[in-house]
């Protein structure tokens, strides 16, 4: 993702906040706390979690992290993000917690820990001028998990704004077949998302 790129997803979250006020489901662009937790349960069935670690890119206020704390017991937890705003906010709520830490990074170009999960919920939902981004980022994302990866991704959202961009999920998974046998997809959640997950 180039620096025009990165400006556009920064300057679309700067307006969230002033328009939202800092800490809100709205500064992170999600319709609603519902629609954020639905995407959560889905990530959280990639496989049990218990003792293991995992990366949240693109971690926003890390709410993923208390998600998954509630949920799995022991779990070694990173989140990286670009904003330091929104990093401030999962400190605060998250950062006291064990085996926790947060990134201040470019989750598209920043060196990644490899660890046993790799998570990202919303983070390729934004539009990128390169017409290989998503393919790139997938195989960034597998390249940095032990066990698997999931993500979610959009396919039928309305968007004046311009800032995000649809993916047909068949086209995805056969994309990721090609980087393992074992990929699960799954729909019907919500009209407009799905999830991919991969496995070694």
């Amino acid at each position: 993702m180039d620096f025009v790129d990165r400006s556009i997803i920064y300057r679309f979250h700067q307006e969230r906040i002033q328009m939202f006020g800092e800490g809100t489901i709205g500064a992170l662009g999600w319709k609603s706390e519902e629609n954020q937790i639905i995407r959560f349960e889905i990530l959280s069935q990639i496989g049990d979690m218990t003792g293991l670690s995992v990366l949240d890119l693109g971690c926003g206020h890390g709410d993923l992290c208390g998600y998954l704390r509630k949920k799995y017991s022991d779990i070694r937890y990173a989140g990286i993000d670009q904003m330091e705003e929104l990093l401030d906010i999962a400190t605060a709520r998250y950062g006291s917690l064990p085996d926790t830490i947060f990134y201040l990074g470019d989750c598209w170009s920043a060196d990644l820990p490899n660890m046993d999960y790799v998570l990202a919920s919303g983070l390729l939902a934004y539009k990128n001028s390169r017409t290989d981004f998503i393919f790139s980022m997938i195989d960034r994302l597998f390249a940095s998990c032990r066990l698997g990866t999931g993500f979610n991704l959009l396919k039928n959202v309305h968007d004046p704004e311009g800032i995000l961009v649809n993916h047909n999920p068949q086209e995805i998974l056969n994309y990721c077949r090609q980087l393992s046998p074992k990929v699960v997809l799954r729909e019907g959640y919500t009209d407009d998302d799905f999830t991919i997950f991969i496995y070694h």
